[in-house]
C-alpha cells in the first residue's frame, strides 16, 4: 500500500461555478439587507440588553398558576386529538374520490385535490384570523383551524398511500369481477392501514405543536394562557408555560415515533 495518497484535484469548471455560486448568495445577502433595512450588526450592539432581558426579565422560570395551565394544557392536547380524528374520518373518504386509484370521476378527483392544496398551503394561523371574525376568540376557532389545515395535509398524504397499491392486487379482483367497493374494503384499505395510522400519528403530533400558536393568536388553550402573560409582561411565568410545552411536544414525539414504528413493523 502507497505511503503517498494521491488528493483529487478539483476540475476548473467546478471551482468557477462554486465561486460564483458563492457570490451569487453573498449578492442577495446583501440585496435583502438593504432592502430590508437590517443590519447584522445591530444584534451584536444590543447584547448587553439582550442579556439583561434573559437574565432578568425572563430567568428564573416560573409557573404561577397550575390550575390554568393545566386547563390550557388539557385544552390544546383535546383540540389537537380532536382536529386530528375528525380530520382523519373526512380525508379518508376524500382520499379516494381525489386518487387516481378509485376516484369515480376524473373531474371530481382534480377538485379533491385542488381543494385540498388550499387548505395545506394556507397556514393554520391564517385560517385561525379568517374564522376569529365570524365565532370570536375561543378553541371552536382553534379545533376549526387545525381541521382545516390537517384535512388538506391527510388528503394528499392518503392519496399517494393509496396510488401505492400495485396493481397486480386490483387486477386480481376485477377479473374475478369484485366491484369498486368491495375492492377498496378487502384490497386498498388493508394494505393503506398502516400507511393511513402512521400519517395520523404524524398529525397529531404536528397538530400539538399548531395548537400553541393557534392557541396564541386567538385560538384557545395554553396558547392563549402564554399570551395573556406576555401581555402583563409576566415574562417569568410565560418562560414557564414555554418550556413546559416544549416538553410536552417532545414527550408527544417520543410517544408518536414509538407507535408509528410499531405501526410499520
Amino acid at each position: 500500500m502507497n505511503r503517498h495518497t494521491t488528493i483529487p484535484l478539483i476540475p476548473r469548471r467546478e471551482k468557477i461555478m462554486t465561486l460564483l455560486l458563492a457570490l451569487g448568495v453573498g449578492l442577495l445577502f446583501v440585496i435583502s439587507t438593504l432592502s430590508t433595512g437590517y443590519n447584522p450588526l445591530d444584534f451584536l450592539l444590543n447584547m448587553e440588553n439582550f442579556w439583561d432581558f434573559i437574565f432578568q426579565d425572563i430567568l428564573p422560570p416560573k409557573i404561577a398558576d397550575w390550575k390554568t395551565i393545566g386547563e390550557g394544557v388539557l385544552q390544546t392536547i383535546c383540540m389537537a386529538v380532536g382536529a386530528s380524528l375528525v380530520a382523519s374520518v373526512c380525508s379518508l373518504v376524500l382520499a379516494f374520490l381525489g386518487s387516481n386509484t378509485t376516484a369515480p370521476w376524473p373531474p371530481l378527483k382534480k377538485i379533491v385535490r385542488l381543494v385540498a392544496s388550499v387548505q395545506r398551503n394556507i397556514p393554520s394561523m391564517i385560517w385561525t384570523f379568517l374564522l376569529i371574525m365570524s365565532f370570536g376568540i375561543g378553541n371552536l376557532v382553534g379545533v376549526l383551524a387545525l381541521l382545516i389545515t390537517t384535512c388538506g395535509f391527510l388528503i394528499r398524504s392518503f392519496i399517494e398511500t393509496i396510488d401505492e397499491v400495485g396493481n397486480e392486487s386490483l387486477e386480481a379482483m376485477e377479473a374475478v369481477g369484485a366491484g369498486r367497493l368491495t375492492t377498496i374494503t378487502q384490497v386498498i384499505v388493508p394494505a393503506c392501514l398502516p400507511g393511513f395510522l402512521s400519517w395520523l400519528l404524524y398529525s397529531l403530533e404536528v397538530n400539538i405543536r399548531s395548537s400553541t400558536l393557534v392557541g396564541a393568536v386567538g385560538g384557545g388553550g395554553i396558547g392563549l394562557v402564554m399570551m395573556g402573560y406576555i401581555k402583563q409582561f409576566r415574562y417569568h411565568s410565560a418562560i414557564g408555560v414555554i418550556l413546559l410545552i416544549a416538553a410536552i411536544v417532545i414527550l408527544v414525539d417520543m410517544l408518536t415515533n414509538f407507535l408509528r414504528k410499531k405501526v410499520l413493523a
